[in-house]
């Protein structure tokens, strides 16, 4: 029901202080004011978001009039509709800000809120600490509390044993002739403290509004990916310099190297018929030889459109053999979704106003100045927005009955987001572990708005944020600014994206990148070849020379790993790193650290032993020189508290990549040779008699 507010010529009408509300007022403020309650996206537009096995960070603002305490507890109902409500903690000082951790372990439609209450016992506990020992009203002190503890007695909900402490100590602190110290240390006791933390003495309980929480399944929010174009693993070249295209059998070869990187999904750009009308040549060019495969994302010729395989790589049933070998091996299939069209898709002859015809007659082809794409046509999806969004499902419905359950899709920041918006929610009300990537290298909030519509995942801008500075502030944004709703997948390059950093840094550059990628955000990716540290690019440009969009290209995996030059075995330690540690799996616990060097960054990641399987906490710390060229010594300075010690504690840190043990502290030296170990991903060892 929407709420009212009386008004006169258009202004809430004047009250004198004091005066009774007018009849029809509804105030929007509770007797206990809660307020930025979070998560939250975009004011409560859309859900916020999570995935099953993550710990979110819940609270809100909370304070009351005058200098009384107050408390607040979060109620946060499962999908099962199984309540459960723990205690919110103030974070800061004088900010008013309530925070509590939480695990969400299933997936499903989840719901919270915050209650928040004057805490009586907190507010009797601070007068009592001051008056007591001062000699100041000290009966009267001990009477209040006495009546507390008399109505917490009373209390059916709370435990038969503290009910019957507290019944105890309404009696005793009552008592005149016992000293006062004495009563004061028996009402403070630690076994007081334990009864009201799990059950506040309160009064004057105000609830916030429900929220939800969509908690998706696990690989929404965590996973390694490799890429690899299909046609390129198995092919083989003839005696005239063309290919013969690999197949899925071919592609299938390569599964149990993938799998052994430690990889969890298998991204395979569009498999289906390519146009030969404008198909373009090597480097995008426009000249174009007998046996130029073209661009994948030319989507569409005799053979068929979306719903068809490309018949060099074979069929769709041998897709589905093929998809069924990957996940054997515990590899899931992301399969690209490109909403374009080359000139020789079915649909520009059956459906020419889904594209835009320019005054000459001709069609509009794709552009991202200077790049052209003559060999693609863009959807228009103003002419027949009906028939376009019908066309789509029908298409990802498809995928989905061969089994597929990832997509990544392409330049989504080119089609309307009203569009995705009902997609991805009419395909998710289906079947709700399908997940979708945003391939989108666009503006900040077009971006985040894609997530914000439904997107599970998304590129970021990763490729361009390499120094220190610029990583401090990436990390730091992804971790605690936008993680209610943006989940960011860290990928390491793309066929389309080499960055300056990596074409200069060399082998160094690649370690480095791979590893801040792997070990800041739960999900990363590597688009084949990265391993074999293929840093060539086209004279200008941020490609690979020879990119692989427009030609086959067969790689020898098993020769670099034998020559040394692959870092293959690099990744393998970094995705068993992840699996190892729990803390990994989480974005939300991010914190950056301080070092002397403007090139060596520094972050830690930890969870509580409460959300491991295992009941014992997990911290790591990754230290990174991120100047590829030089060797950096510095002095390491931790905030120790951030993964769960106290302060001034030592405690020993194993590296995940060389093995090598140290005893640490607060503040550490470290020397990292950007040639021969340029990360640090160090493990913390905790003392089973500490308490984290």
């Amino acid at each position: 029901m929407a709420k009212t507010v009386a008004k006169t010529s258009g202004r809430a009408a004047p009250k004198r202080a004091g005066a009774p509300a007018e009849p029809g007022f509804i105030p929007t403020i509770g007797r206990i004011p809660i307020v930025d309650v979070f998560p939250q996206v975009s004011g409560g537009r859309w859900p916020a978001k999570a995935f099953a096995g993550e710990v979110i960070p819940f609270g809100a603002t909370v304070f009351r009039e005058g200098h009384d305490a107050v408390g607040a507890r979060l109620e946060l109902v499962d999908p099962a509709g199984a309540t459960s409500s723990h205690g919110l903690r103030m974070i800061g000082t004088g900010i008013d800000r309530f925070q509590t951790l939480a695990h969400v372990p299933t997936q499903g439609a989840w719901r919270f809120r915050i209650r928040a209450f004057s805490d009586d016992y907190a507010t009797w506990e601070h007068n009592a600490s001051i008056k007591v020992p001062a000699g100041i009203d000290v009966e009267l002190t001990f009477a209040i509390v006495s009546k507390l503890f008399l109505v917490a007695g009373a209390d059916a909900e709370r435990p038969a044993e503290e009910r019957a402490l507290l019944d105890d100590l309404a009696l005793f602190v009552a008592d005149e002739a016992i000293p006062a110290a004495d009563r004061l240390e028996q009402a403070t006791s630690p076994a007081v403290q334990h009864a009201v933390e799990n059950r506040p003495i309160a009064s004057l309980d105000t609830f916030s509004d429900w929220h939800e929480l969509k908690v998706e399944r696990e690989r929404a929010g965590y996973g390694a990916w490799y890429e690899f174009f299909p046609r390129s693993v198995g092919a083989v070249q003839k005696a005239d310099g063309t290919f013969t295209s690999g197949t899925f059998r071919t592609a299938a070869r390569r599964l149990p190297a993938v799998a052994a990187m430690g990889f969890d999904v298998l991204y395979l750009p569009p498999i289906h018929p390519i146009g030969k009308a404008f198909r373009k040549g090597p480097n995008n060019s426009l000249t174009v030889e007998p046996g130029d495969p073209g661009s994948p994302w030319a989507i569409g010729g005799a053979a068929g459109g979306h719903d068809a395989v490309h018949p060099d790589l074979g069929t769709v049933a041998q897709f589905t053999i093929f998809r069924a070998a990957a996940e054997k091996l515990g590899l899931e299939i992301a399969l690209d979704f490109a909403l374009q069209a080359s000139p020789d898709h079915p649909w520009v002859k059956e459906h020419p106003e889904w594209f835009t015809t320019l005054p000459d007659g001709s069609i509009a082809y794709a552009e991202n100045p200077p790049k052209k794409y003559q060999d693609i046509y863009p959807i228009n999806f103003d002419n027949d927005p009906a028939g376009i969004r019908a066309e789509a499902l029908r298409i990802l419905r498809f995928w989905i009955a061969a089994g597929v359950r990832i997509f990544r899709v392409d330049n989504p920041h080119t089609k309307p987001l009203d569009f995705w918006e009902w997609i991805i929610a009419t395909v998710n009300a289906e079947h709700p572990d399908v997940i979708f990537l945003a391939e989108a290298f666009t503006r900040p909030a077009l971006m985040q708005t894609l997530a914000k519509v439904g997107f599970q995942q998304s590129y970021t801008y990763f490729t361009w944020r390499n120094s220190k500075e610029e990583l401090e502030e990436f990390l730091d944004s992804l971790a605690h600014e936008t993680a209610a709703f943006f989940r960011p997948n860290l990928f390491v390059n793309t066929p389309d994206i080499l960055h300056a950093y990596l074409q200069f840094g060399g082998r160094p550059a690649y370690k480095i990148r791979a590893a801040i990628a792997a070990t800041a955000s739960p999900t990363w990716g590597v688009y084949s070849g990265y391993e074999l540290i293929e840093n060539v690019a086209r004279p200008g440009s941020e490609e690979n020379i020879d990119n692989e969009k427009y030609e086959y290209r067969p790689r020898d995996f098993e020769a670099a790993t034998a020559a040394g030059t692959s870092i293959a075995p690099y990744i393998t330690l970094l995705n068993k790193a992840r699996s190892e540690h729990p803390a990994l799996h989480q974005l939300r616990n991010l914190d950056i650290h301080a070092s002397d060097d403007d090139s060596v960054l520094v972050y830690s990641k930890y969870i509580a032993g409460e959300f491991t399987e295992t009941g014992q906490p997990d911290g790591l710390i990754v230290v990174a020189n991120v100047d590829p060229w030089s060797v950096r010594e510095t002095t390491v300075r931790l905030d120790v508290t951030k993964f769960g010690l106290e302060p001034g504690a030592q405690f020993r840190v194993t590296d995940a990549i060389t093995g090598a043990s140290w005893l640490w502290g607060a503040d550490n030296y470290v020397r990292l040779n950007a040639f021969t170990e340029p990360v640090h991903i160090l493990s913390v060892h905790y003392s089973p008699r500490r308490t984290c």
